[in-house]
């Protein structure tokens, strides 16, 4: 079993509603795993659950709740379990997800941090065998023009078995920026 480190967006429901609707649709990989998330620590079985906690916790007390605005989608990884993606990325509270995911990245995780991949914030909502599906969703869901407004308030900690996901615990962000 892994652990990973994520936040579930506070998010208006119309928006949710839409995010879900495009993963229903092109996310078969992960749409019956995990809801509409932002990963902050990939899955690891480096980290006991106690220590993971006791580390989130820490984090979270000294970080502010932030918002967020996703404007626009991108391509992913497209080697990434053999299958081309598309994420939704914030333009406003970038930098607050990256602070915060490198804060995480401390301490007893710091050994986990991948180097060989860059950090991109982002809502993942396509996972296609072909990239050339994936790019005219994202081209579709650019065309749009979407507005989606959030807000990072928590950091959940889940178990993750590469085919399910569940809750482990839940820390809210409670004091100064990372």
């Amino acid at each position: 079993m892994a652990l990973c480190a994520v936040n579930y967006p506070t998010l208006r429901r119309d928006d949710y509603e839409w995010i879900q609707s495009i993963r229903r649709e092109h996310d078969r990989l992960f749409f019956d795993v995990v809801a509409p998330h932002i990963s902050l620590v990939f899955p690891t079985d480096k980290i006991d659950e106690a220590k993971l906690t006791e580390h989130v916790a820490q984090i979270a007390s000294h970080t502010n709740p932030f918002d967020i605005v996703i404007r626009c989608a991108i391509l992913g990884d497209p080697g990434f379990m053999d299958h081309a993606h598309a994420f939704l990325i914030p333009d406003e509270g970038f930098s607050s997800v990256v602070r915060l995911h490198d804060a995480l990245y401390t301490g007893p995780l710091r050994s986990e941090l991948r180097l060989d991949l860059p950090f991109i914030p982002h809502v993942g909502v396509a996972s296609t065998p072909g990239i050339d599906d994936c790019k005219a969703l994202v081209d579709r869901i650019n065309a749009t023009g979407p507005e989606i407004r959030g807000r990072v308030e928590t950091i959940d900690i889940v178990g993750y078995d590469g085919k399910t996901t569940w809750a482990v615990t839940q820390c809210a962000l409670e004091g100064r920026e990372a």
